[in-house]
């Protein structure tokens, strides 16, 4: 595997999917069709498949077969055929004739620009019951409020599928897409398919990590284990150590996945590099592990921040200026088909809707169909259609794209902000960061050596004090000990989450004056 490198766009990428579009003759799909990526990608000519990936699967995985029914839908692509097979609803029984939205046209993309009337700032759109039978859509409420199949409509696989290619282009050539309900029940489905509490799997994470999927992953009795971190996260030579001295004989298998959030990482901030991302891999081929790639916060990443007085960021000339500066996934450099990576809408659009999607090898695809077919049967029509409205017939590619864009600059001025408030407010003996160069999050170190009744009081304890004591003045942060890998272990260091996504930005002001209030009462400061 060569050195790993930012993704370059095309100058004409964008003309070559409309050629590639006009050239299929339009898409027609109707109720509950049946599709996949292999419709929508470009040829992958020279790439190599996928490896074979039965020997990860747990025996639920193995032993599950397509869903009969979804099965059927695929023969009402035959023209003329009259359905007595399956019970879906005709859609004259469905309550709604026509939904409008108003959207921003980019790049107005602030919140007056949506609420202007002015014609050039924003534009209502509208979504009626029969728009493909009128010839005036590819997707339609008739389509969408009826049943689907577990990978989403067509309509939006192929917009997924496109933009999967346009920005991660896989180096494989057997990857796929399907959507989701969101990145959590999708981990679910996930650890179901990799892992087996009957032959004690465990699944290898950061020491720190998001508490969702903590609390997805243990009640299904896999064992987590938690790497060493540093500021760039996940530390590949501590993974290493780990899985190279592992002892099977204590009743735990040897980990054979590795669950990890690579950019902005929930709760620390951290954002591996690309040579920590390169050389995470290498121990992930060295151990034949699996690696589940969730990134809510990939396209949240930021320029360095140099101090309260850093002028405003730049926005990028083009969406090639940005694309190129991200730095690759795991699924771009992933030769081997080993990576699953999860995408997700909510942090970057709208959290109601549930939607997102995960991408992998089409044999891995394949089996999280089979179980979507019966835990859930895929998004919610609506969604899927306000969305694709939205981003497909609206803003396209380039549109979406210079909506990430904006949305990055907001966050890096909202994370700014935050930083400058710590560096006024906190007590820089007690407290240290690093400021995070993605996602939504900072996490705060607190010296708990500097507590006068240290060690006689343990780290929860003085954690609960500084906590109850921020309830009091008025401001909630997470507590660090929340989101560890391994709780029934004692805490070696005392953390703090913030989050700089939901309050505006004087409200964060005030609370971290008052969180700094709340560390010198517990460690009674004068």
């Amino acid at each position: 595997m060569g050195q790993l490198r930012a993704y370059h766009l095309d100058r004409d990428c964008f003309d070559k999917i409309r050629d590639r579009r006009e050239a299929a003759g339009g898409l027609k799909a109707g109720v509950a069709a049946v599709s996949d990526s292999d419709m929508f990608k470009s040829l992958s000519t020279g790439k190599p498949s996928a490896r074979n990936w039965n020997s990860h699967f747990s025996r639920e995985t193995l032993s599950r077969l397509p869903c009969v029914i979804k099965q059927a839908s695929g023969y009402l692509k035959q023209p003329g055929i009259i359905s007595l097979g399956g019970g879906l609803p005709s859609s004259e029984y469905f309550p709604y004739a026509e939904i409008s939205m108003r959207v921003p046209k980019p790049p107005h993309f602030s919140e007056q620009c949506v609420l202007s009337e002015e014609a050039e700032m924003a534009q209502t759109v509208t979504i009626g019951k029969y728009d493909v039978q009128k010839g005036l859509s590819e997707y339609d409420l008739s389509i969408a409020l009826n049943y689907g199949q577990a990978m989403g409509s067509a309509q939006m696989m192929r917009f997924i599928t496109e933009h999967t290619e346009l920005v991660f282009n896989p180096p494989y050539a057997d990857w796929q897409v399907c959507q989701t309900v969101g990145s959590t029940a999708a981990l679910e489905q996930i650890i179901r398919m990799l892992c087996d509490r009957e032959r004690g799997d465990s699944v290898l994470t950061e020491e720190y990590t998001f508490s969702t999927a903590l609390s997805t992953i243990v009640p299904l009795g896999i064992k987590v284990v938690g790497v060493k971190m540093d500021e760039q996260g996940l530390l590949p030579d501590d993974m290493d150590r780990i899985l190279t001295s592992w002892d099977d004989s204590k009743g735990v298998r040897k980990p054979h996945v590795l669950y990890t959030v690579p950019s902005g990482q929930n709760p620390t901030g951290a954002t591996q590099g690309i040579d920590r991302r390169h050389a995470i891999y290498k121990v992930c081929q060295k151990h034949n592990i699996f690696i589940i790639e969730d990134e809510p916060y990939y396209f949240l990443q930021m320029p360095s921040y140099t101090g309260k007085a850093e002028p405003a960021e730049q926005k990028p000339d083009t969406v090639q200026d940005f694309v190129s500066g991200l730095v690759p996934s795991f699924i771009s450099l992933d030769v081997d088909g080993r990576v699953l990576r999860m995408d997700s809408f909510s942090k970057v659009l709208i959290p109601g809707s549930r939607m997102g999607w995960v991408t992998a090898s089409k044999q891995v695809i394949q089996q999280f169909v089979r179980l979507a077919e019966v835990a859930n049967q895929g998004p919610s029509g609506l969604a899927q259609i306000m969305l694709w409205k939205l981003l497909d017939e609206t803003w396209g590619h380039e549109g979406y794209l210079e909506w990430l864009m904006s949305l990055k600059k907001n966050y890096t001025r909202r994370r700014n902000m935050l930083l400058a408030a710590c560096e006024e407010f906190l007590p820089r003996d007690l407290v240290t960061w690093t400021p995070p160069a993605a996602g939504m999050f900072l996490w705060l170190k607190v010296d708990h050596t500097k507590h006068p009744e240290f060690p006689q009081r343990g780290i929860l304890e003085i954690e609960q004090d500084v906590f109850s004591n921020a309830l009091e003045n008025g401001v909630l942060c997470a507590r660090g000990s929340w989101f560890r890998a391994e709780p029934h272990t004692a805490p070696s260091e005392l953390f703090f989450r913030t989050t700089f996504a939901a309050a505006t930005e004087d409200a964060m002001r005030t609370a971290i004056q008052r969180l700094s209030t709340a560390i010198r009462e517990a460690f009674r400061c004068e």
